[in-house]
C-alpha cells in the first residue's frame, strides 16, 4: 500500500530532525528536499527525485542516510544533488 502526499513529507520531514527540512511534491509526483543545518549554515537541496524512489521503507531510509552522509561531508554553503 503506497503512502499518501501527506504521509510521506512527514515521514522524510520528521527523520531529518533535528535539520531544518522542506519537502515539496510537484504535480509530476517528483519530490524536492531541502535541508538546512542551522548551526553550520549547510544547506543541501535535492530536486526531480521521482515518487516511486519512495515505494518502500528501503527507499526512505537509504534516501535519508544519503543526504546525511552528503551534509556531514560537504564544506559548507550549499550544494545542489539532482536525483532521477
Amino acid at each position: 500500500m503506497a503512502l499518501s502526499e501527506l504521509e510521506l513529507r512527514h515521514i522524510i520531514e520528521r527523520s531529518f530532525l533535528p535539520l531544518q527540512c522542506k519537502c515539496v511534491i510537484d504535480s509530476r509526483g517528483e519530490l524536492s528536499v531541502e535541508l538546512l543545518d542551522q548551526s553550520t549554515g549547510r544547506n543541501l537541496i535535492a530536486g526531480g527525485i521521482p515518487r516511486s524512489h519512495f515505494d518502500s521503507c528501503r527507499g526512505i531510509a537509504n534516501f535519508v542516510a544519503e543526504m546525511k552522509a552528503q551534509l556531514a561531508t560537504q564544506g559548507g554553503g550549499e550544494a545542489v544533488s539532482r536525483r532521477g
